[in-house]
C-alpha cells in the first residue's frame, strides 16, 4: 500500500514537473513571437524613414544637419542586434529624439506640410508608432508574466532546474520617449 502512494505522489509530481516546464516554454515563446512583432515595426519604421527625409530634403535641403542626424540614427538602429532589448531601446530613443527634430523642422515649410506624399508619410508614421506602442505594451506583459511565473514558488523550482532566465523588459531611459511621435500639423 506505502509502495501505491509512493508511486503516486511521484507520478503527480513528474506530472507538475511537466505541466511547470511546458508553461514556461509557452510564455518564452509568446515572449519571442511579441519581440518578433516589435522587430517588424521597427522595420517598417526604419524603412519609412528614407521616403520622409528625401520628401523633407526636397523642400529644406539646405537643413542637411537635421536629415543627417535621422539617417544616422536610422542606421545605428539598424545595426543593433534583434535580441538586444535594451540596445533597440536605446536606438529607439535616439531615433524618436531625430524624427522629432525632423518633424520640427517641417513646421518651418508650409509647402512640405502640404505636400500629399509627405501627409500619406506622416499618417502611415503614425500607424507606425501606434502599432509599436500596442506591441511594446504586449511584449512587456509577457515578460512580465513569465518572469513572475518562474519568480513564484513553487515554479521556481523548475525553472532554475531548466535555466529559465529572468527576461528584460522593453524600457526607455527618458520616459518622455515613451509617447508617440507627434506628426500632427
Amino acid at each position: 500500500m506505502a509502495l501505491w502512494i509512493t508511486l503516486g505522489v511521484v507520478f503527480l509530481l513528474i506530472l507538475w514537473l511537466i505541466a511547470t516546464y511546458n508553461t514556461f516554454v509557452k510564455l518564452k515563446i509568446k515572449i519571442d513571437n511579441s519581440w518578433s512583432d516589435i522587430s517588424v515595426f521597427l522595420k517598417k519604421r526604419f524603412d519609412l524613414i528614407p521616403n520622409l527625409v528625401n520628401t523633407v530634403k526636397g523642400y529644406a535641403a539646405h537643413e542637411s544637419q537635421t536629415l543627417e542626424k535621422v539617417i544616422q540614427a536610422r542606421n545605428v538602429a539598424l545595426t543593433v542586434p534583434a535580441a538586444d532589448v535594451a540596445g533597440q531601446a536605446a536606438a529607439s530613443q535616439s531615433l524618436t529624439t531625430a524624427m522629432r527634430g525632423l518633424f520640427a523642422l517641417a513646421e518651418s515649410y508650409p509647402d512640405l506640410k502640404a505636400n500629399t506624399n509627405f501627409l500619406e508619410l506622416q499618417t502611415a508614421l503614425q500607424n507606425i508608432e501606434s502599432d509599436l506602442s500596442n506591441a511594446r505594451r504586449y511584449y512587456n506583459a509577457t515578460v512580465r508574466e513569465f518572469n513572475t511565473a518562474i519568480q513564484q514558488f513553487p515554479g521556481v523550482i523548475v525553472a532554475n532546474m531548466f535555466g529559465f532566465k529572468a527576461r528584460e523588459f522593453f524600457e526607455l531611459e527618458n520616459q518622455d520617449e515613451a509617447r508617440n511621435v507627434e506628426v500632427k500639423f
